[in-house]
C-alpha cells in the first residue's frame, strides 16, 4: 500500500466570505489532513457548511484560496471544477434521496450520470456499495418505504459511488434515533479506514463527533475559536468553546438576543 502523502487533502488560506454585508469567515486558514476524520464544528451561522460549499465549488472566496489537492478551485474553469468534483461525494443532511428512484438507482446515480461502465458493472458496485452500509438486501425498496436511518445509509452508500478521496458529510446525525446515529458514526469511522479516504464531518452532535474524529476545527465570530484533537478541544480554556463543549447556556454565545432593558419594556408607558 502506498503511503498516504504528508501533504493536507484541502486547505484555507487566509478566506474571507460573506453575504452581503455579513462577513461569515474572516482570514480564515485551515488544513484538513489526508485519510483523516475532521470535525468542523460550533454554533449555528458560524460557517460550517459555508466551508463545505466553498471546497465543493457552490460558492467563491471574496478573498484568499481554497486548495483541493494543490488546485485553487476557485480558479478552476467548469471542466476542471466538474473534474475536482468527481474526486468527492457529499452526504446531505437527511439524504436527500431521489423518492422516485429505487434504492439501487439512487446509488447507481453517479455511476450512470458520471461514467460508461456496462450495466452490469453497475450492478455489481451498487450491490458492494450497499453491502459496505448493511443495505444490499433492500436495494429495491423505494425511500418512502425506509426508516430516516436506512435513508442516510443509503445517501451514504451514493457518496462513496465513485470511490471519491474526500467526502463531506452535512449533519449526518441529525433526526436520528441513538441506534441509528451509532451506526451512522461507525459507518463513517469503518468506510474512512477502510477506503483510505478523507471525511470532514459537519456536525452539532458533540459526543458521536469527538469519538469517531482526528481532529476538530471549531468555528465562531468568523474565525477558528480552537482545533486539534478532540482531548485537546475538550479541555480548551477559550470561554467559547468551554460553552460549546459543555453545552452552557451562559457565555460568550448569549442566550438573549439584543433588546432594550426590562425596565424599557416594562416600565415605560403603555402602547
Amino acid at each position: 500500500m502506498n503511503p498516504i502523502p504528508s501533504t493536507p487533502l484541502v486547505e484555507l488560506r487566509h478566506l474571507t466570505f460573506g453575504y452581503g454585508q455579513r462577513t461569515i469567515l474572516n482570514n480564515v486558514s485551515l488544513s484538513i489532513p489526508r485519510g483523516k476524520v475532521t470535525a468542523l464544528m460550533g454554533a449555528s451561522g458560524g460557517g460550517k457548511t459555508t466551508v463545505l460549499r466553498l471546497i465543493g465549488g457552490q460558492q467563491r472566496a471574496q478573498q484568499g484560496e481554497v486548495l483541493f489537492d494543490g488546485q485553487d478551485v476557485g480558479r478552476l474553469d467548469a471542466k476542471g471544477l466538474y473534474t475536482a468534483r468527481r474526486r468527492m461525494g457529499m452526504l446531505f443532511q437527511f439524504g436527500a434521496l431521489f423518492t422516485d428512484l429505487s434504492v439501487f438507482d439512487n446509488v447507481a446515480f453517479p455511476l450512470r450520470e458520471h461514467t460508461d461502465l456496462p450495466e452490469a458493472l453497475v450492478r455489481d458496485v451498487v450491490l458492494m456499495k450497499l453491502n459496505a452500509v448493511g443495505l444490499r438486501g433492500a436495494r429495491d425498496l423505494m425511500p418512502s418505504e425506509i426508516s430516516g436511518g436506512m435513508a442516510r445509509r443509503v445517501a451514504l452508500a451514493r457518496a462513496i459511488a465513485l470511490d471519491p478521496d474526500l467526502i463531506m458529510y452535512d449533519e449526518p446525525f441529525a433526526g436520528l434515533d441513538p441506534i441509528s446515529l451509532g451506526t451512522a458514526a461507525r459507518l463513517i469511522r469503518q468506510l474512512n479506514d477502510a477506503l483510505g479516504i478523507t471525511s470532514i464531518v459537519v456536525s452539532h452532535d458533540l459526543e458521536e463527533t469527538f469519538h469517531i474524529a482526528d481532529k476538530v476545527i471549531i468555528l465562531a465570530n468568523g474565525g477558528i475559536a480552537a482545533q486539534g484533537t478532540p482531548d485537546e478541544v475538550r479541555h480548551s480554556d477559550d470561554p467559547l468553546v468551554r460553552q460549546f463543549v459543555n453545552a452552557l447556556p451562559d457565555g460568550p454565545v448569549a442566550f438573549h438576543y439584543p433588546a432594550a432593558t426590562v425596565a424599557q419594556d416594562f416600565g415605560g408607558p403603555q402602547p
